[in-house]
């Protein structure tokens, strides 16, 4: 039996938006917790060109950050710090994640209280998808330790 065109159309379609859907988005673990996945190809190349054009500049172009970013700058402000395993990233669920990037850090909510930080909001100029792409790439650089280490700090976040 022949499918009619418009069938196998509809029905190439919806397969190919359920794949870009799924491409895009955060992947979730079985009990719905926002995971991003350090292992999506796509992601990971579409992060790495937007970390290039929004984060580098602070962050090192090999995630490195700014020199001795634990020591407080003249104004008080931290530099930024890396995104490799030498830095504190991986130490942040992936939920605490997005909110520092896409609304900067804000005392009380993404950062202690009394903190302040050079750390730009990026939510006007990334979208939610630009941002876990980001996100993607910098735990993709990480060894599966602290990939699995942060996972777990991920799902003992929604686990509260």
């Amino acid at each position: 039996m022949k499918m009619k065109k418009t069938t196998r159309f509809v029905f190439g379609l919806s397969i190919a938006l359920l794949g870009v859907i799924f491409v895009f988005h955060a992947s979730k673990d079985k009990r719905g917790k926002v995971l991003i996945d350090p292992a999506n190809q796509r992601l990971i190349a579409s992060g790495k060109a937007l970390y290039a054009a929004h984060c580098a500049a602070c962050h090192g172009a090999n995630l490195e950050g700014q020199p001795d970013w634990r020591q407080r700058l003249p104004d008080g402000r931290l530099p930024a710090p890396p995104h490799d395993d030498s830095g504190h990233t991986w130490h942040h669920p992936d939920v605490q994640l997005i909110d520092i990037v896409k609304n900067g850090l804000v005392p009380g909510r993404t950062a202690p209280e009394g903190y302040v930080s050079n750390m730009p909001a990026f939510g006007n100029r990334l979208t939610d998808q630009e941002i876990v792409a980001v996100l993607a790439y910098i735990k993709s650089s990480w060894s599966p330790e602290m990939r699995q280490l942060q996972e777990d700090v991920t799902l003992q976040r929604h686990s509260r």
